[in-house]
């Protein structure tokens, strides 16, 4: 039977949306699906009400993304009518669980992945009660259903107005093989010969084998196998995740790709071999190899923080909630024969506990992740939880507590619920720390950082990173400065005789939605009032706040520090190239175009790296 048949025998169905000011947004935006709080949306199907999708069937030709067209009629049209997306299909009250309770059944127990005003593209709707809406769907693991609620996207009776009501239910949509491969990424592992590929199915190791069949370019193709991974709502820690927000993660494969040679081309497609011995395949794909570890080759890495999703159809933003996403995404791509490897400094997607937006995020990266290795860091947005031994006990994570970044994403960690990792790429090091967990002096992540940052060979990989998500180092926004502490309480105190004494070039963070740069610094205090081009050593640490990747901006509190060089309230994200052991560019883009709007160079021998500075270097004796 259709699902608009299950639905009409209910007398409740819920789908809303909570009263919030749009003014009282702060910085980091709220997740638009939260609104929706599952307990009073009425239904009211209406025979003369309708909702068509067509076509029913996606991704015929192989494709895990394709543009769909809505039309709908509504005998009693009004601008608040909206359409709501869900998979699967089936979206009635048969889905709640024992923890996720209603107050009186039957109740929705499940929010939409996505949503959009009925007339959105159809500016006579309120007048004719007909619309058609384009609207684009990912191959998620399940089918999809559109229905169409009137009454507005807030609880009527706050208002003393009517309920929403839910009037139709659209066709069955689905993808041709919803089970299908999709959305590969890559990252760096254990080792600078070996590169991990990740990747999500509806296909469980009863179901079939998972592989990647990979080789140099011309080469012979070989096969090796992945493990498999998934969770279910017991893994979740609170609400929404546990709750509304849940939706099946399907599997999670991750195969090793081992003995590579140095910057060198390979191919790969992704397989399952199912039981009768046919195999399923994605397309193929190419990245390049990483340099060995102090090889001098041109290497270019991107980095930012806070990038987010967001709709190409325009769905879900009535409340402006990550719209530099797709454009730093866009800019990302159009220089990707220029780019080696990508850094994102947490809060990766916010999905805050909306499992269905982790496959929407893949999806978006798709075309970077699939070609070069994305690296992903820890923030609030994906770690926090009260209880669960977050280091800051907020609700930001949505319940979801760390498991989807640390199961979606691979990263050559000891212990993935510790986010803290180091990483080469030829004449670079990165040491990735958690910051939400502790870091401070003492703490298991502090002697993590020390060893990474000491056992690094200068010699022969020059550029030293650091990278976290909070702001450990400096910044001037308007939170911090309000705090008195220009960054998280404790993390320059922590921190920067590490930084100083390892003589760390560049420490680099999210959190705060803004550019800032400022001068080499330590203790407050610039060591160089160079802003553009740095010869010789440093004597400081330059701090950078690259935080945004695409989420609603953060303010600059009117304060001019000494140490800070550039400041930008907008979205960007920066690159850095290393020419040779002895010269690197830093450069600033907006995503907006593309285009470089703040940089600086540092040229320098060996020696510099090796010249003491204040704190850099033990003392020493008198005896000749």
């Amino acid at each position: 039977t259709g699902l608009g048949m299950k639905v009409a025998g209910f007398t409740l169905l819920a789908v809303f949306l909570a009263l919030v000011s749009l003014e009282g947004v702060a910085s980091h935006g709220v997740q638009p699906l939260s609104r929706i709080s599952i307990h009073k949306a009425v239904v009211a199907l209406d025979d003369r009400a309708y909702v068509k999708a067509s076509p029913s069937v996606l991704g015929l030709s192989g494709q895990n993304a394709e543009w769909l067209t809505i039309e709908l009629s509504s005998p009693n049209p009004s601008i608040e009518d909206w359409i709501g997306v869900f998979s699967p299909a089936n979206f009635s009250s048969s889905t709640c669980l024992p923890d996720n309770p209603r107050t009186t059944p039957p109740l929705l127990c499940t929010a939409p992945i996505k949503y959009q005003y009925a007339n959105y593209t159809s500016p006579t709707y309120k007048d004719t009660g007909k619309g058609s809406l384009r609207l684009q769907l990912i191959n998620q693991r399940s089918d999809f259903s559109f229905a169409l609620f009137t009454g507005g996207l807030l609880d009527g009776e706050v208002f003393g107005m009517a309920h929403p009501k839910l009037v139709a239910v659209s066709n069955i949509v689905a993808f041709a093989n919803p089970n299908a491969p999709v959305y590969p990424r890559l990252a760096q592992g254990k080792t600078w010969n070996e590169m991990t590929v990740t990747w999500t199915s509806g296909y469980g190791i009863n179901e079939a084998e998972p592989f990647v069949e990979w080789g140099q370019e011309g080469g012979e193709k070989k096969r090796s196998p992945a493990g498999t991974l998934t969770f279910d709502r017991s893994s979740m820690c609170g609400a929404p995740a546990r709750t509304v927000g849940w939706r099946d993660p399907g599997f999670i494969h991750t195969s090793f790709l081992k003995e590579l040679w140095p910057n060198s081309m390979y191919s790969y497609k992704l397989g399952h071999k199912l039981s009768n011995g046919t195999c399923i395949w994605s397309q193929v794909y190419n990245f390049k190899s990483s340099p060995y570890p102090g090889q001098n080759s041109l290497q270019r890495v991107v980095i930012f923080g806070d990038m987010g999703k967001d709709e190409a159809d325009g769905s879900n933003e009535y409340n402006n909630f990550q719209h530099g996403s797709l454009n730093t995404t866009r800019e990302i791509v159009r220089d990707l024969k220029n780019i080696d490897i990508v850094f994102h400094i947490g809060d990766i997607c916010y999905a805050n506990g909306y499992l269905s937006q982790w496959d929407q995020f893949t999806s978006q990266i798709e075309p970077i992740a699939t070609t070069v290795p994305y690296m992903i860091a820890s923030g609030n947005h994906e770690r926090d939880w009260p209880g669960t031994g977050s280091f800051y006990g907020n609700l930001d994570s949505g319940g979801e507590c760390g498991v989807l970044a640390q199961s979606m994403f691979y990263v050559p960690a000891e212990n993935r619920a510790k986010f803290w990792y180091s990483t080469d790429y030829g004449m670079f090091r990165f040491c990735i720390a958690d910051t939400e967990h502790d870091w401070r002096e003492g703490s298991e992540q502090y002697r993590f950082i020390e060893h990474c940052l000491a056992s690094v060979d200068r010699q022969k990989q020059p550029w030293l990173i650091f990278l976290a998500h909070r702001v450990l180092g400096y910044s001037s926004g308007s939170e911090y400065v309000d705090e008195g502490s220009f960054a998280e309480p404790m993390g320059r105190e922590s921190l920067q005789k590490l930084w100083q004494k390892y003589k760390v070039d560049i420490a680099m963070y999210g959190h705060v939605h803004n550019y800032e740069r400022t001068c080499p610094i330590y203790q407050n205090v610039c060591t160089d009032n160079e802003k553009h081009y740095y010869k010789g050593a440093l004597n400081g640490t330059i701090h950078v706040v690259a935080g945004g990747g695409g989420a609603s901006l953060s303010y600059f509190a009117p304060i001019q520090t000494l140490w800070s060089i550039y400041r930008d309230y907008d979205y960007g994200f920066v690159k850095l190239t290393a020419f040779d052991h002895s010269n690197l560019l830093f450069e600033y883009k907006k995503s907006r175009d593309g285009e470089v709007y703040d940089s600086f160079r540092i040229s320098r021998d060996y020696r510099d790296i090796l010249a003491c500075t204040v704190d850099s270097c033990p003392s020493m004796t008198l005896a000749s």
